[in-house]
C-alpha cells in the first residue's frame, strides 16, 4: 500500500519527536506499552509551558475561575455517581483470523475486518474502560478502586468545599489539570489516543436561564485560545456540533484540528446541566444545592463544561509547527538542501534562545552571557559542530533565536541575531539583546 503524504508526515513528527527528545513509547527497553508515552527533556517543557499557558487564561487571569489538584483514585461511589461504571464502555469485535479488535462504531464496513479483510469477526461485545486497582492489603471485591477516567468529576464532588473557602457566589468555575486514566482497546495514532493522559477541564456552574449565553462565551473563548495564545490558523480548526445529546444535556460541541491523519476533537465544550450535582447528592446523601441569596431559593447549579486533552493540544501544536523547506548550503556549488524546522510560536519553543559562540575560543566571553539571559528566556547552548550545523539543530527543535557570538564580538560589543522561519540575520548590541529578545519572544 502506498504512503500517502500525510501519513509521511505524521510518521517525520513522530521520528523527530524521538530524535529531538520531545516524546518517545514507555518502557521502550522492553519493547514499549502500548498507548503510553514519555516525555523527554525538550517535550516535558513545551508540556509544561502548554499547560502554564492554559492555567494563566483559564485561572490566573480571571476572578471567577478556582483552582483544585484532586486525587487520581477516588471513592468507588464517586464512578456509580457518574455512571462510569455501568456505563462507561466500547463495543468492540474481534477479528477471528488476525486477532485484532476494533470499535464497532469505527468499522467502514460492517462485518469485515479493516486490516485483513476477513469475515469472520465476533459479535459487537461492550468493555468497559475504567482502569481498576485495589486500595489496601487486599485484593478483593471490598477494596476496589478505580484510576479516575475524567478529572471533572472530583470537582463536582468538591464543589460546596471549594465555594466556601473561596467565598465564590453564582456564576464561577472550578479548573484543574492533571492525569486520568482509560483503558482503550485500540490506542493509536501516536498520542491522539492513550491510555494515561492529562485533561485540562473546567466546570463553570450558573444559572440554569444564563447557561445558554456562558455556553456561547466559553465556545468562543477556547477558540480564542487557541489561535491567539497557541497560534493555530483558524482554518486549521472547525466546530463539530453534536447531534445526539445526553438527556441531561443542552447543547454540546467539539473543537476539532486538521491532523495529518484527519480531524480529530481537541476540545469539548458540553452544557452538563444539573445532572453531575444531583447525582452525587444522591448517592453520597449529601445536600449540594446552592443557597441563592438574591433569590432566596436552593437549587442546584446548572453546569458548563470546557475540556482539553493536554497531550492532543501538545500532538496539535506539533503538526501545526512541522514544516519542511530549502535552504542554502554553506558548500559552493552545491544544491539546496531540506531543512526540517518547527515553526512554534516563540512563548511556546522549549528553547526560546541558542547561544552559538563562533569557537570553543569564545567561551569565556560567550557563557557570561547565556547565564544572564537564561534569566529571562529558555536557553540552550552550543558549541559542537560548525554553525551551520548548529542552526540546524536549533530549528529541529524549533528554536527562533539564534545569538552567534563570533570574534567581532569582543571587539564590537555585539552579535548576529538568526531569525529561525526568514534565517534573516541582524547585527544586536550587546546592551540591547534583552530587550530586543523580550521584544520579539513576549511582545
Amino acid at each position: 500500500m502506498a504512503v500517502t503524504a500525510n501519513q509521511e508526515k505524521m510518521e517525520k513528527i513522530v521520528a523527530l519527536c524521538k530524535r529531538r527528545g520531545f516524546v518517545f513509547q514507555s518502557s521502550e527497553i522492553y519493547g514499549g506499552i502500548n498507548g503510553f508515552w514519555d516525555y523527554g527533556p525538550l517535550g516535558v517543557t513545551l508540556r509544561r509551558t502548554v499547560e502554564g499557558l492554559w492555567w494563566k487564561y483559564m485561572v490566573t487571569d480571571r476572578d471567577n475561575i478556582e483552582g483544585l489538584d484532586s486525587t487520581i483514585i477516588c471513592h468507588p461511589r464517586v464512578w456509580h455517581a457518574s455512571g462510569h461504571v455501568a456505563q462507561f464502555s466500547d463495543l468492540m469485535v474481534d477479528c477471528l483470523e488476525c486477532k485484532k479488535r476494533f470499535r464497532d462504531d469505527q468499522l467502514q464496513e460492517k462485518g469485515v475486518c479493516p486490516a485483513c479483510g476477513s469475515k469472520k469477526m465476533t459479535e459487537p461485545r461492550e468493555f468497559n474502560l475504567m482502569m481498576k486497582t485495589y486500595v489496601g492489603p487486599v485484593a478483593d471485591e471490598e477494596h476496589i478502586a478505580y484510576l479516575r477516567a475524567e478529572s471533572c468529576q472530583p470537582i463536582f464532588v468538591d464543589f460546596d468545599q471549594v465555594r466556601m473557602s473561596s467565598r465564590q457566589k453564582l456564576p464561577f468555575g472550578i479548573a484543574q489539570t492533571g492525569k486520568a486514566f482509560r483503558n482503550e482497546i485500540n490506542p493509536r495514532f501516536f498520542t491522539f489516543r492513550s491510555r494515561e493522559f492529562v485533561q485540562m477541564e473546567m466546570e463553570f456552574f450558573c444559572r440554569d436561564e444564563e447557561s445558554m449565553t456562558w455556553y456561547d462565551y466559553w465556545h468562543a473563548e477556547r477558540l480564542k485560545f487557541y489561535s491567539e495564545v497557541l497560534g493555530i490558523p483558524v482554518e486549521k480548526l472547525k466546530i463539530h456540533h453534536h447531534e445526539k445529546l445526553a438527556h441531561y444535556a443542552k447543547a454540546a460541541l467539539d473543537i476539532e484540528f486538521e491532523f495529518p491523519f484527519g480531524w480529530g476533537e481537541i476540545e469539548g465544550i458540553h452544557h452538563r446541566g444539573t445532572w453531575d450535582m444531583t447525582r452525587h447528592a444522591e448517592y453520597s446523601g449529601q445536600n449540594l444545592q446552592y443557597f441563592d441569596q438574591e433569590r432566596n431559593e436552593r437549587y442546584f447549579p446548572t453546569v458548563v463544561e470546557t475540556s482539553c486533552g493536554l497531550d492532543r493540544m501538545i500532538l496539535a501544536v506539533l503538526c501545526n509547527a512541522y514544516d519542511e523547506d530549502k535552504a542554502p548550503t554553506q558548500k559552493e556549488g552545491k544544491e539546496e538542501d531540506v531543512r526540517v524546522v518547527l515553526r512554534l510560536a516563540p512563548i511556546l519553543a522549549p528553547v526560546q534562545v541558542a547561544i552559538l559562540p563562533l569557537s570553543n575560543k569564545l567561551n569565556e566571553k560567550a557563557e557570561p552571557l547565556y547565564s544572564e539571559l537564561r534569566k529571562s528566556f529558555r536557553c540552550d547552548y552550543d558549541v559542537t559542530g560548525n554553525i551551520g550545523k548548529r542552526y540546524r539543530r536549533q530549528d529541529e527543535i524549533g528554536t527562533p533565536f539564534c545569538v552567534t557570538f563570533d570574534f567581532d564580538s569582543v571587539n564590537d560589543n555585539a552579535v548576529t541575531v538568526r531569525e529561525r522561519d526568514s534565517m534573516a540575520q541582524e547585527r544586536v548590541p550587546l546592551d540591547q539583546l534583552k530587550a530586543y529578545l523580550a521584544g520579539k519572544i513576549i511582545g
